[in-house]
């Protein structure tokens, strides 16, 4: 019997996948749950109506994501620091702090979790970090550490 899976079911497939599976295990297991429906022919336009309209906002969040990789590329975030006489900063410059200040001076709002950096930025200075903007696209921007006296 075709079946078109409504949850993810383990050990036979995913959400909105059509499968073949045995009568009694649709009748005794997927349908009293709820894990499934027959596949009619209106059912099986609906699925593949929803997976075109998926890959559409897909496109469409992928575009705009490389859209705003190349208006953020090659830009300075300036974020201002307490330090010390020879430039060595107090604390660090956290990502919730180049967070703030991308939001702040570029109008882009991130996650501090999407800010890439290689190591603490504890010195005064321009320090290069990627932020990603979605799977597999990121900004390389550069950070101006601005060392203020205290």
């Amino acid at each position: 019997m075709k079946v078109i899976l409504l949850t993810d079911v383990k050990g036979t497939g995913k959400k909105d996948d059509i499968v073949n599976v045995s009568d009694g295990y649709a009748r005794n297991f997927l349908f009293p749950r709820g894990a499934a429906v027959e596949a009619t022919a209106g059912a099986s336009k609906e699925v593949e109506r929803k997976r075109a309209a998926e890959r559409q906002r897909e496109m469409e969040a992928r575009a705009a994501a490389e859209a705003k990789a190349k208006e953020l590329k090659g830009k300075v975030i300036v974020v201002e620091a307490k330090s010390g006489g020879s430039g060595r900063l107090y604390g660090s410059v956290t990502a919730q702090e180049i967070a703030q200040a991308l939001k702040e001076q570029h109008g882009v709002e991130i996650d501090k979790r999407k800010v890439n950096l290689k190591d603490a930025i504890r010195e005064a200075g321009d320090v290069p970090v990627e932020i990603w903007l979605y799977p597999n696209i990121t900004a390389k921007m550069t950070v101006r550490v601005k060392a203020v006296a205290k």
